[in-house]
């Protein structure tokens, strides 16, 4: 008669891989995330109301700005020509300033990134008006606003400043 001996279960090992992948896929959304998470909601964030873009904007708009993160945008400043207000994505009609999201050099990249910022600080700074331009959307259906304080144009210092140029004069070699 042959001798049986007991079987030994195998205690299931953890697999390291899947643990890996989901640790890095876990980073990589937090990651994503984190600038719009660290940075403060702007004071109107908590109840977004929807601006009524049909009609001129009579009166002052203020509010605090940050970049815009990887979240949720209500509030925020996409680049140095595009912010989100209240929930409504804004072009400022009558700037082009250099391109974040696909540049075509590293000089153009921190130029954006510089007229971004300087966004931020001028939106900031107070009360400013939305003045209609001669349509209400460009092709890509974001609303169309010439961003003035006082009657003054906003995006005029961005122009002083080497960050913009006036919309219409034709795109700029940022590199």
């Amino acid at each position: 008669m042959a001798k049986s001996y007991p079987v030994r279960s195998r205690k299931a090992e953890p697999d390291f891989t899947r643990l890996i992948v989901l640790a890095m896929l876990l980073a990589a959304l937090i990651g994503w995330n984190l600038n719009a998470w660290l940075m403060p909601l702007p004071q109107d964030a908590a109840a977004p109301a929807s601006l009524d873009l049909a009609s001129a904007q009579p009166d002052a708009v203020s509010v605090q700005f940050g970049i815009c993160g990887g979240g949720a945008r209500v509030t925020c400043v996409v680049d140095g020509d595009t912010i989100w207000l209240r929930g409504q994505k804004i072009r400022i009609a009558d700037i082009d300033t250099p391109e974040i999201s696909s540049p075509r050099c590293p000089a153009e990249l921190e130029r954006g990134r510089r007229a971004t910022h300087r966004l931020v600080e001028l939106l900031n700074t107070g009360p400013f008006t939305l003045e209609p331009v001669d349509r209400a959307q460009d092709r890509y259906g974001r609303a169309l606003f010439v961003v003035a304080r006082d009657g003054v144009s906003v995006g005029g210092a961005l122009v002083d400043e080497g960050l913009a140029v006036w919309y219409g004069n034709g795109r700029p070699d940022w590199c």
